[in-house]
């Protein structure tokens, strides 16, 4: 690297940009791994180049006269970067309203099915009832135990509505209810598939890697702690034994304070 001058070392990076092979992160990288490329990567013909080619020309107009183009180009990125968080923001809401309509349906649903269904049920008793007076009064025809036959009289002069008509119209009615709850179950599948879409969509809106860091640093400091107490625990078992051998570290200097043996004595540095 040292025997290319640094002409040609811009050369190589003004083709880069040029071709699209460096972005801004190759050249932030490239500016933290010696001094001389970061001198290089700060050259404003590079930065002027990379804001031709990453910033519309509106975006060009609006923008502040800065020092230099990496300033510059900073500064977009910055704004562009909060105009995306705020578009985020705004798909986020959106969906979330999408989530809570689609979960106001699916209750909605929910009670008008209830609804349905309690009158299908009632139907079906009136039709039921309806039935045995028809079956009463055609019993009244034959012949029957005079107890038998009070009862059925009895059922029948109950009733006060013309059996034929008003079984003819339940039979309707409960018809009409079954095709209700049946498109009242198939929309409710519906509306809850687009419920189950609708906050998968919102799950990944909402994801971020970094939103587990705190999480996930714990459990790593975890695991090094549990490690350093292995080593520590292993160490002094070999410490303790040759200490023993050699008459150097009694029984009761073990058991001391001071002769417990340390993560910094034995080079393990304290986390």
């Amino acid at each position: 690297m040292s025997a290319l001058p640094d002409e040609l070392w811009r050369g190589i990076l003004e083709i880069g940009v040029q071709t699209g092979g460096f972005t801004y992160k190759d050249l932030c990288c490239l500016s933290i791994s010696s001094r001389r490329l970061r001198r290089l990567s700060d050259d404003d013909d590079l930065w002027s180049l990379l804001l031709s080619s990453d910033f519309t020309l509106s975006d060009r107009s609006a923008s502040p006269s800065l020092p230099s183009s990496k300033s510059l180009y900073k500064f977009r990125f910055e704004r562009e970067k909060e105009k995306k968080m705020a578009a985020q923001r705004r798909a986020v809401l959106r969906k979330e309203s999408q989530v809570a309509e689609h979960s106001r349906k699916i209750r909605e649903l929910e009670s008008r099915l209830v609804v349905e269904s309690d009158k299908m049920r009632a139907t079906l008793v009136e039709l039921s009832n309806l039935r045995k007076v028809r079956q009463a009064s055609v019993a009244l025809n034959v012949w029957q135990p005079e107890v038998v036959r009070g009862r059925h009289k009895q059922i029948v002069e109950q009733n006060v509505v013309p059996i034929e008509s008003r079984v003819h119209a339940l039979e309707m009615e409960l018809k009409l209810c079954k095709q209700q709850i049946s498109g009242f179950e198939k929309a409710y599948k519906d509306e809850k598939r687009r419920l189950d879409v609708a906050k998968e969509e919102l799950k990944s809106m909402r994801y971020h890697p970094l939103q587990q860091k705190e999480s996930t640093s714990s459990v790593k400091d975890e695991c090094e702690t549990n490690v350093i107490a292995k080593k520590l625990k292993r160490c002094s078992k070999v410490y303790a034994n040759k200490g023993i051998r050699n008459g150097s570290l009694g029984e009761d200097n073990l058991r001391t304070p001071k002769g417990w043996l340390t993560g910094e004595s034995l080079g393990f540095g304290t986390s």
